[in-house]
């Protein structure tokens, strides 16, 4: 297992991708500590995990609050050593589907400033952890529009150049104490779709909305199909593993062939 021993914290580990990348972490040995606002969907995924013997703890924590942020990773090193990874999944509240041109200013910045705050609360936190002692894993999770000029991805495209920005320059500073910092760059996956965009398990699509647009995006893919959600949270476990250890500052270019580096 790749991830035996190791503590990991996941921040937003309810959500639809932060429920693969729990489970899968847990499969590969590590320790779990679910974080997030919902407590009932942080539950349910403890429950699937210790189901299979994984281990998974449950804390109702809001990475907007750097106090709590701090306080809970504090409270997870006193009892259970040094936390080992730390990922931010958080959801940004974006609109998407509207033109800029007919979007409120508010609407816009909204997913900039939610996803700056928390992605610097909880990376810089378990930064100053990790650089005392010379080793760790910090982790987030972008989207194509990062690179690719999309429309209707509001204020979405905006936030994932702005977290890439920052990753690569946290990577630069704690990189020389043995700190490695990615991010995992997917090109949205089914199980993340809303409900008007269902898509079965292959991101084959099944009486969508919009399906002009997500046909044409799933085309734009060299393998024809959008990334699951578990192979996102398989790419998780490589890059937040001892096999990826000359891994920093870097995307991990989970989009099918979207984006060809």
């Amino acid at each position: 297992m790749l991830l035996s021993g190791k503590n990991a914290v996941i921040y937003g580990a309810g959500g639809s991708i932060g429920r693969h990348v729990a489970a899968a972490f847990a499969r590969d040995g590590a320790a779990v500590y679910l974080c997030g606002r919902n407590a009932g969907s942080l539950e349910a995924v403890a429950d699937g995990i210790h189901a299979e013997g994984g281990i998974a703890t449950v804390s109702t924590v809001d990475a907007l609050d750097a106090g709590a942020v701090s306080d809970h990773a504090n409270e997870i090193e006193a009892s259970a050593g040094p936390i080992d990874i730390s990922f931010n999944l958080i959801g940004v509240t974006d609109d998407q589907g509207t033109e800029l041109t007919k979007m409120s200013k508010a609407d816009f910045l909204r997913p900039i400033a939610i996803g700056a705050e928390a992605h610097f609360n909880t990376a810089t936190d378990a930064a100053r952890k990790m650089e005392a002692r010379g080793s760790g894993v910090i982790l987030a999770l972008t989207a194509t529009p990062s690179r690719l000029a999309l429309p209707l991805v509001g204020g979405f495209g905006a936030y994932c150049c702005a977290i890439e920005g920052f990753y690569r320059g946290l990577a630069a500073e704690v990189g020389p104490v043995g700190v490695r910092v990615a991010w995992l760059r997917s090109a949205g996956s089914p199980e993340t779709f809303a409900d008007d965009v269902a898509a079965d398990e292959r991101g084959d699509q099944a009486g969508i909305a919009e399906s002009d647009y997500l046909e044409q995006m799933k085309n734009d893919t060299l393998l024809k199909r959008f990334p699951r959600a578990e192979e996102v949270a398989d790419a998780a476990v490589l890059a937040a593993s001892d096999r990826a250890t000359a891994m920093t500052a870097s995307a991990i270019n989970v989009t099918c062939g979207q984006i060809v580096d």
